[in-house]
């Protein structure tokens, strides 16, 4: 029989399933009733839901079975970890789709990094979706490794991950019809566009959405995402190690609403998946806060499966691919066990993957970086300040009268005033700009990465300029990633060799490297829970409302450089 005859077969009870799961109850997310009956999958699908025999039966008595969640926004890199680590680290969590946008390791290396997303989602258990960047670079504000234009794109299409084009973060661009975007958004009219419109209303919000995107995960208020809703737009709730929005659209998630609203996480590290978790985080956070467990259920699943035209999966149901995710209970979301494509996630499954080798090595070209690197000369003291918000990337525009000594402006710690810099690092032409920033609390030394959104030039923050020579200096040293240093002495590192962006290693030893640098942080001062990607944010010229690049500090409400 073929596989279609075999899946009939076995769904009507004809013939023995290759797996049954028995005695647990499966949430169905369409009437929000508990189904009780046998669960049993024939090959990567689901048969259906009775009394079945198989050829394998899986205890699950106790058990609450869940469609597998979907993560509808995220930067895998940001994960700090190859795909593959990725996948070790979040799939027994639950998590059985992933729809990504490479756009970091594209502004490093361009097309070859996409390609390695294409490649390692033929391998990992989870289904992994590829997005093609829509803004390499993000903007023209900024010195990128690689530029990828429609041509470009046109040449990775047509692979089994793809589903569209990635987050047009080139909002201005859209509006103001820029032929490069509009020749990238022509290339994929009438498919899939994700969206990147933070605070866009009213009938700059009409344009964007009149282009065609469809889904958006920028809202940071529910008056926001209210808007977005309205007009059309399927809203994905973001909740990533430093933007935080779950709180502030849980209230307008209800079964009402969710249909049309989604999860992400955007950018969240090991360190922040092992303490709090990933999805399943999100799902239990907005059961505890009152969401009904049908709307935060359907978000994670079904409602992200139609929102992204993945219509093999997002419930339990015959026909559908066999994701199921068995928790202790709908409250608690902790899961037990997790089937992706029907093939159960154990450590034995994750050894039998074909692991591709590395790519982006050696990307890190920076010009020699001296103490002098970080003076801000000027000639006036009216000074433009990036302000933090913890748990948002969006910034505040400040202005401070800083004194002028010697022809520099120096960091003042006592007002929470700290060198910024950002310096050029693909080789192009060894730009460097510095500017101030107020939220770190720190009081010595420095903190530099490589993780710089997103065109991943290398970003310090410090207080000494020794100190934040030596911290940018051992980047190139270690072909990227973090470095923390104090009093003249590297304290912490963590090495990011794949395009300066992702680690060799483990996603264990990501997580413990993590740990000690937030201790090291936290000993110059540091306030902030999350400050590697908070630091990286402050280079992303997409967002409200100041930033910095290696070309000058950049005001994004009206998109231009000042100084």
């Amino acid at each position: 029989m073929s596989d279609l005859e075999t899946r009939i077969a076995q769904a009507r009870g004809d013939a023995p399933a290759d797996i049954v799961l028995s005695g647990g109850q499966v949430f169905d997310l369409i009437t929000g009733e508990m189904l009780t009956g046998d669960v049993a999958l024939t090959g990567d699908r689901i048969a259906g839901i009775g009394t079945y025999e198989g050829r394998e039966v899986v205890d699950v008595s106790g058990l609450t079975l869940v469609p597998g969640f979907i993560d509808t926004h995220l930067h895998i890199e940001s994960s700090l970890i190859t795909p593959y680590e990725f996948d070790r680290c979040v799939t027994p969590r639950g998590v059985t789709t992933a729809i990504c946008d490479p756009h970091e390791i594209a502004n490093v290396i361009g097309a070859e990094g996409i390609r390695y997303f294409q490649t390692a989602s033929e391998a990992t258990l989870m289904d992994i979706r590829v997005q093609l960047s829509s803004c390499v670079p993000s903007t023209d504000m900024e010195t990128a490794g690689a530029a990828l234009d429609a041509d470009d794109l046109a040449a990775l299409m047509g692979h089994p991950s793809g589903i569209g084009l990635a987050e047009f973060m080139n909002y201005p661009g859209v509006i103001h019809r820029d032929p490069g975007a509009m020749s990238k958004l022509r290339l994929f009219e009438g498919g899939h566009i994700d969206g990147h419109c933070p605070l866009l209303s009213g009938m700059d919000l009409n344009a964007y959405v009149a282009a065609g995107i469809r889904t958006e995960h920028e809202a940071t208020s529910a008056d926001e995402a209210r808007e977005k809703l309205q007009k059309g737009m399927r809203v994905l709730i973001r909740e990533g190690s430093v933007s935080k929005d779950l709180l502030a659209l849980q209230p307008l998630l209800t079964e009402r609403t969710s249909p049309y609203m989604c999860l992400c996480t955007d950018d969240r590290n090991p360190l922040d998946i092992f303490e709090h978790g990933h999805l399943d985080y999100m799902i239990r956070t907005l059961i505890a806060k009152g969401t009904p467990p049908l709307a935060a259920y359907r978000a994670a699943s079904l409602s992200a499966a139609e929102a992204f035209g993945l219509k093999d999966r997002g419930l339990i149901a015959p026909g559908l691919r066999a994701d199921i995710v068995a928790l202790d209970s709908l409250e608690g979301c902790h899961a037990q066990m997790v089937f992706a494509g029907g093939v159960r996630v154990t450590e034995d499954a994750f050894a039998g993957r074909t692991i591709a080798p590395p790519v982006g090595r050696g990307s890190v070209s920076a010009p020699a970086i001296t103490p002098e690197t970080f003076r801000a000369t000027a000639n006036r003291e009216e000074t433009d300040v990036i302000g933090i918000l913890e748990g948002k990337i969006i910034t505040e525009h400040l202005t401070e009268t800083i004194p002028i000594v010697d022809g520099d402006k120096r960091p003042d710690p006592s007002r929470d005033l700290i060198r910024v810099a950002v310096i050029e690092r693909h080789g192009r032409n060894g730009n460097s700009a510095t500017g101030f920033v107020r939220g770190f609390g720190m009081k010595a030394g420095a903190i530099a990465s490589t993780v710089c959104h997103d065109h991943h030039n290398i970003c310090a923050v410090g207080v000494d300029y020794a100190d934040m020579a030596l911290a940018a200096n051992r980047l190139t040293e270690i072909e990227g990633g973090f470095v923390v240093a104090g009093g003249g002495k590297v304290l912490a590192e963590l090495a990011l060799p794949i395009a300066g962006l992702m680690s060799l290693d483990s996603f264990e030893t990501v997580r413990d490297a993590l740990v000690d640098l937030r201790a090291a942080a936290r000993s110059l001062g540091v306030v902030l829970e999350e400050p590697f990607l908070q630091l990286a944010f402050l280079a992303l010229p997409v967002i409200p409302a100041l930033k910095i690049t290696d070309r000058g500090m950049v005001d994004v409400t009206r998109f231009e450089i000042i100084g």
